[in-house]
């Protein structure tokens, strides 16, 4: 059975560049946020769902996330809602993802991590992190992201320092040399 590694970090620090390091090692990676693209694309198991509660974030048969972006800004009853409907099946997606693993560590990338306290089940738990400039740059870039949305992130996520305290290893993603080396000393720790 794999170990289990509960990787969280708040947006913009370094999660998905985290993973692919961790790729180098021989984890097998999974994604809370590649689940719900898989939800939300036509044929997901939450698009008829989310229709029902958000009619303008459906767009030729897939949920928007930019639509749907809006929408949760609109209407702050939406999001409880929203993950009422979203968690359940993101919880079925990550327990077949540990049933399956074949890899000697299953990384489970997931932004709320602790906030929905699903760090409990897991061997061990990982933080990225990065100063605060660094890491508003680094999300201001994306395409379609504003201030605002990601201000209302940020406010439905712990803080880093939260996050980093809660976490049995950090990893500082300044740069890839840094996160490397945090990971090696991570693998070194835990590795049978």
């Amino acid at each position: 059975m794999a170990i289990t590694l509960g990787l969280t970090g708040s947006i913009g620090t370094g999660k998905s560049t985290t993973c692919q390091l961790f790729e180098e090692h021989g984890a097998m990676i999974w994604s809370a946020d590649a689940a719900v693209h898989r939800l939300y694309a036509p044929g997901g198991k939450a698009v008829l769902e989310i229709a029902k509660i958000a009619p303008a974030a459906i767009v030729e048969d897939h949920v928007s996330r930019p639509l749907l972006a809006r929408e949760l800004r609109a209407d702050k009853t939406l999001l409880p809602k929203l993950e009422a409907l979203v968690h359940p099946l993101v919880a079925e997606d990550r327990a077949e993802a540990i049933k399956v693993a074949a890899a000697w560590i299953l990384v489970l990338e997931i932004p709320l991590l602790f906030e929905k306290k699903l760090d409990q089940d897991l061997d061990v738990t990982a933080c990225t992190w990065v100063d605060a400039e660094t890491q508003k740059t680094r999300v201001l870039e994306r395409p379609g992201m504003t201030k605002e949305h990601f201000e209302f992130i940020l406010k439905h996520h712990w803080p880093q320092d939260k996050k980093r305290a809660a976490a049995n290893y950090e990893i500082n993603t300044t740069s890839p040399q840094t996160a490397r080396d945090d990971i090696e000393r991570i693998v070194e720790a835990i590795k049978p």
